[in-house]
């Protein structure tokens, strides 16, 4: 009896994981926009945040799908807008942090939790999203750094620490854009130790001469680069280009 239960849970899990990998695939063939579903979250339980949040609109997200839709031109995607973003009601519960040890088991067992809690703090939005990104704001007064931000391509959830205040809303588009590409399989391209980006990959024109400064950040790569020592943080969506690497692992280059 329990041999048979475990062979039917197995297979079960089988079809799930075969089903998530054509979904995967199908997605990354680019043959409709996907929707995208950002839901704010009030880490901090701060009243400043929360004045905040009632100020977020729909149209403080379109320079993102704009910023998108303009990297995928110069790629020739065929898709006037791949990405499509809805805001959704503010989310009350927090999603579960990363572990810190960074071991297989738990971070295995973190994005089944993350993952669940997802299926269960998903509010409606017009379209059903193909990704869904928790925002966590941050009150500025409060935090003078925040933690790093993450995003599991399987289940195509984000969780993304962000400042609550509308002088960080360019650079809270950076970093949501840099988590959403997560999502759809494309890989950091800095050094975790310093995080300057790595070269090539992590320059937006690795051909360019002089190689320094850029003038702008691969979105990966997260800063641009001004000297091999020195990186700054791009101040908008606008300072940043989707490399050819980056482009290759989302399916936008063959």
């Amino acid at each position: 009896m329990w041999r048979h239960l475990r062979i039917i849970i197995l297979l079960l899990i089988l079809a799930t994981v075969i089903q998530q990998t054509w979904l995967d695939k199908a997605d990354l063939a680019w043959k409709h926009n996907l929707y995208v579903a950002v839901y704010p979250v009030n880490a901090d339980a701060s009243a400043n945040v929360s004045a905040y949040l009632r100020t977020l609109t729909v149209g403080d997200f379109e320079p993102m799908a704009e910023y998108f839709a303009e990297e995928a031109a110069s790629y020739h995607l065929g898709l006037r807008r791949p990405i499509e973003l809805q805001l959704g009601a503010q989310v009350n519960d927090v999603p579960p942090e990363p572990p810190s040890n960074g071991s297989v088991l738990s971070t295995i067992v973190w994005s089944l939790k993350f993952r669940a809690f997802a299926w269960a703090n998903s509010p409606k939005v017009n379209v059903k999203p193909d990704i869904r990104l928790y925002l966590l704001y941050h009150d500025p007064a409060t935090h003078s750094m925040l933690s790093h931000s993450t995003a599991l391509n399987k289940g195509r959830i984000g969780r993304v620490n962000l400042y609550g205040a509308g002088a960080y809303a360019k650079q809270n588009l950076v970093i949501t854009a840099h988590e959403l590409l997560h999502t759809l399989n494309a890989t950091d391209k800095y050094d975790l130790s310093n995080t300057l980006p790595a070269y090539p990959d992590g320059f937006a024109e690795p051909n360019k001469t002089p190689l320094y400064p850029q003038d702008f950040a691969e979105l990966m790569g997260g800063r641009v680069p001004r000297s091999e020592t020195e990186a700054d943080i791009p101040k908008s969506l606008q300072h940043t280009l989707v490399g050819e690497k980056t482009a290759r692992e989302i399916g936008w280059l063959k």
